[in-house]
């Protein structure tokens, strides 16, 4: 989908990564529709639609997350859109009467503290942190269970069980709607999808032809038939923490094994095994913990957020890939998808494939504060947005 006539608005790096992968995932799935995508819209018509502005320190939208320095002349990235961690920004800072809602005064609090120190503290507290030099610590996809071979028809339609929320998971969905499965988006009634009230236009895009279900997860029979849906399927797609998962009575490592055939994405902040698994990650400073604001650093002397929550749609096309691509051995596997992991790995092989290219990209991208971001056309809606609940009867009454 070609960019809008914008002057002066800079390309976004690593959208000729995202360009390969979904080239990769057109041609192994045969999708017409996904050939007619390309890297620059997913990452950028978020941006685009909204009006967003390269801000910089500050993310881009709502500003959410921000980049500050802290006492050892580090780069500490923290993002705030969930009210309750703001309540834990006095235990972050060990400060009890520090002003939760004034970021000049945050920012004057991270000056007293090292970053690593930070980073630590913040994800024991469970808040979306990182530093602009951490290295990720997991593989950017790794199978961490495997199980019995399923054969599929020719004919056969996907089932895909999407319990993700926010973007990257649900962008995943979304590709295989577009390849023909039949997509099923699973929320929680006491927290649904935080972006269906937040911003509803990206909602509609990337959800657009799912079912929609909503579940109970207090209610052991809502609960019950949930578990009945995931054995039927043959993909799902999840973002929670596994302790998270586990509370609301869903088990990847023993279904997996169960279900020949069953391809269990994890998409995490970090990764999905040993202590990263329970670290909080948003798109935002996951492209930190990945290097990428380090990198336009290392070009331009200046540090900022590049793209927008650029880890997310990154992350949504290599889900997708890697999805498809376990489909087609047949094996069941749950299969750990890493946001930070997934940016340093783009940005390392963007570097072999054309680093004069990303490195004009991240000074232009550096030189470019307060511009708008690149403008791209519209994607039409090709099916309807189904309301919140909408399909319950269908799904859960089994």
């Amino acid at each position: 989908m070609p960019t809008e006539d914008q002057p002066g608005a800079p390309a976004i790096p690593l959208a000729r990564w995202a360009d390969r992968r979904l080239a990769h995932l057109a041609a192994e799935s045969g999708s017409q529709k996904l050939a007619a995508l390309d890297g620059a819209t997913l990452l950028g018509e978020r941006a685009s639609h909204g009006g967003y502005r390269i801000n910089g320190r500050v993310s881009a939208g709502l500003g959410g997350s921000r980049l500050m320095q802290t006492r050892d002349n580090g780069w500490f990235a923290l993002t705030l859109i969930r009210t309750e961690d703001r309540d834990l920004l006095p235990a972050l800072f060990q400060d009890a009467d520090l002003d939760i809602d004034d970021n000049d005064a945050i920012a004057r609090a991270a000056r007293l503290h090292d970053c690593a120190e930070l980073v630590k503290r913040g994800r024991d507290l469970g808040l979306p942190v990182a530093s602009a030099d951490e290295t990720p610590v997991c593989r950017p996809v790794e199978v961490l269970v495997r199980g019995a071979v399923r054969h599929r028809d020719p004919g056969h339609r996907l089932l895909v069980v999407d319990l993700s929320a926010i973007w990257a998971g649900p962008l995943a969905g979304h590709l295989f709607w577009l390849v023909g499965a039949e997509v099923v988006k699973v929320e929680s009634l006491s927290r649904p999808d935080l972006i269906r009230r937040d911003d509803p236009a990206t909602f509609d895009l990337i959800n657009q032809g799912k079912a929609n279900i909503v579940v109970d997860f207090a209610d052991p029979t809502q609960k019950a038939k949930l578990i009945d849906l995931i054995r039927r399927a043959d993909v799902v797609i999840e973002s929670s923490r596994p302790r998270a998962l586990r509370h609301l009575g869903i088990d990847a490592e023993a279904l997996v094994p169960e279900q020949p055939g069953l391809v269990w994405l994890s998409v995490t902040g970090h990764g999905a095994r040993d202590e990263a698994a329970n670290w909080t990650g948003i798109g935002n400073d996951c492209a930190v913990a990945g290097g990428l604001s380090r990198a336009m650093a290392d070009v331009t002397g200046e540090i900022g957020y590049v793209g927008d929550a650029i880890a997310d749609p990154l992350t949504g096309i290599t889900t997708a890939l890697e999805g498809w691509r376990a489909l087609a051995t047949g094996e069941a596997r749950r299969i750990g998808l890493s946001m930070s992991a997934i940016v340093a790995s783009a940005i390392a092989e963007e570097r072999l494939f054309n680093e004069e290219a990303l490195t004009r990209e991240l000074r232009n991208w550096g030189a470019a504060q307060g511009k708008l971001f690149p403008a791209v056309r519209r994607r039409p809606l090709l099916a309807p947005v189904r309301e919140i609940g909408a399909d319950n009867a269908r799904y859960l009454s089994c």
